[in-house]
């Protein structure tokens, strides 16, 4: 269960990854069009390449939502040809290398987006997230830990999340999560896959009290329901002997997804 709900989460955050640190990822923004200075303007002479490239990135980003896959690739090729070393640049394009399904290209660009920014927080998170998608947990570790070194980087919430995560997803060290999860929510009291996935270890832990304690928090924030984490609670008030809350969560999972296989894992269990 714990397995497929943080590979879920990481998937998810993979392909937002390159929206993390980009204002051209704000969908109410759109694409704003190229325009030429006017005649007494010296801004042509003044463009950096960054400049020169965002319209190209914007673009390309535009293709990649409209699914026009081959247009996103020739914009964003053309951006990193006027600016051969934007880390933003290639970590656009390693997310379209990654949604076509060609995952060399993908690592190869976000390795290109670290390269040229090093100290980065948002291109090592990025980089450290694609590591773990592609089962590289060891090496990922590195790269979450450069991003939390970033005194500029403000969402360190999400590194410590993402990293606790990667542990859970490699069967890494259970302390090493939960102090990943309890600094992100030390951050983020309201990161609700933090408490999700604190919950988790704990309960692996044997620490049930503690494990109901961020499940119910998890709860409290009216996220969407969903299988993993009823049938997480439903497991917790078993080993606690709370058997009408066991029971509560049971009929929930059943009537809510039943065909889910958290459901069917029940229908193998003598104590469902």
């Amino acid at each position: 269960m714990q397995h497929s709900r943080a590979k879920r989460l990481i998937l998810a955050s993979a392909v937002l990854a390159a929206c993390i640190a980009l204002p051209a990822c704000k969908p109410e923004e759109g694409i704003r069009p190229i325009q030429k200075p006017d005649a007494t303007s010296n801004l042509k002479h003044d463009e950096t390449p960054a400049d020169k490239a965002r319209p190209f990135m914007q673009l390309g980003q535009k293709y990649m939502e409209m699914q026009k896959y081959d247009l996103a690739r020739e914009n964003l090729l053309k951006a990193i040809k006027y600016a051969p070393q934007d880390p933003d640049a290639y970590t656009v394009l390693a997310t379209l290398y990654d949604r076509v399904g060609d995952p060399q290209a993908a690592e190869e660009n976000y390795r290109l987006a670290v390269q040229y920014a090093p100290k980065s927080g948002s291109a090592n998170n990025n980089y450290g997230l694609y590591l773990c998608k592609r089962g590289k947990f060891d090496q990922s570790r590195k790269y979450f830990e450069t991003a939390l070194a970033d005194g500029f980087y403000s969402d360190k919430a999400t590194v410590y999340t993402n990293a606790g995560t990667c542990q859970l997803l490699g069967k890494g060290s259970l302390d090493l999560a939960e102090s990943d999860f309890r600094h992100a929510l030390e951050l983020a009291p309201n990161n609700a896959q933090a408490l999700y996935q604190l919950a988790d270890v704990l309960y692996q832990k044997n620490d049930y009290f503690k494990a109901r304690a961020f499940i119910q928090r998890y709860e409290s924030l009216g996220e969407q329901v969903n299988p993993e984490a009823l049938l997480l609670a439903r497991n917790i008030e078993i080993k606690l002997g709370n058997n009408d809350a066991a029971r509560d969560y049971t009929r929930r999972l059943r009537d809510q997804f039943p065909d889910s296989q958290q459901t069917r894992s029940l229908d193998a269990s003598p104590s469902s």
